[in-house]
């Protein structure tokens, strides 16, 4: 795994043989700069997964030729501790638990969303890294979530309180791009008026205590602005 202020370029391998669902998961994790290998038999992702190192292994259960519940258990067997999720049917709790106990990481029940999937190797990502419980760290970012205090090399940045946690959650997903609805819901709690700018309001904020921290950069482009859309992180 790549350390948190490394260029985040994390090579993904998808086991799924139902086609419109491999095709949806690869063009989002994509799009959101992750690098995917597509296998669509439990002998090829069993293949792929022995012969080259991946950041994360995405595993269907019913899989043609060899189920993912078999594939999982000969890879942890092997010695391949490369975080796993297994893609279930909704219904199939036995297969979750049994995925569990085989050494999967975490599950997710078909159909899902993309950004679900995204936020949970996010996840998994920041508990192997060992950081993100107390420190999130790009470059030389650092936010600290004891302290609450944001800092640039060995410079303080003053923040609110919402814009500290406005932050944190673009933070802990980086080049992932949030909605001014999501940003709403999950820093305000609040649903979706359309007529509110507080998130916009809140940003600008932000972006101009980052664009006085270094002379001739302009670091509030870290914040990156989405016309029409919404914000992201980008480290």
């Amino acid at each position: 795994m790549p350390s948190s202020d490394e260029k985040l370029l994390l090579r993904v391998l998808l086991v799924e043989d139902e086609q419109k669902i491999a095709e949806f998961v690869c063009a989002g994790l994509q799009a959101r700069g992750f690098v995917v290998d597509h296998c669509k038999t439990g002998h090829q992702g069993l293949e792929s997964a022995k012969r080259r190192d991946h950041d994360f292994i995405v595993l269907d259960v019913m899989l043609p030729g060899r189920d993912g519940l078999s594939v999982l258990k000969e890879i942890r067997e092997l010695g391949i501790s490369t975080p796993v999720i297994l893609l279930t049917a909704r219904n199939e709790l036995g297969d979750r638990l049994a995925g569990l106990e085989l050494g999967a990481d975490d599950y997710m029940a078909k159909p899902f969303f993309v950004e679900e999937l995204v936020a949970r190797l996010n996840v998994i990502r920041r508990r192997i890294l060992g950081a993100a419980h107390d420190v999130l760290q790009y470059g030389k970012f650092r936010l600290d979530l004891v302290s609450r205090k944001l800092s640039y090399e060995s410079r303080e940045v003053e923040l609110t309180a919402r814009e500290f946690t406005l932050l944190e959650y673009l933070m802990r997903s980086p080049g992932q791009l949030f909605t001014r609805a999501q940003l709403l819901e999950h820093v305000w709690g609040y649903d979706f008026d359309p007529t509110t700018n507080v998130v916009d309001v809140c940003v600008k904020r932000i972006r101009n205590k980052l664009a006085l921290l270094e002379e001739g950069a302009d670091l509030s482009a870290h914040i990156d602005a989405v016309r029409g859309v919404g914000y992201r992180f980008q480290p």
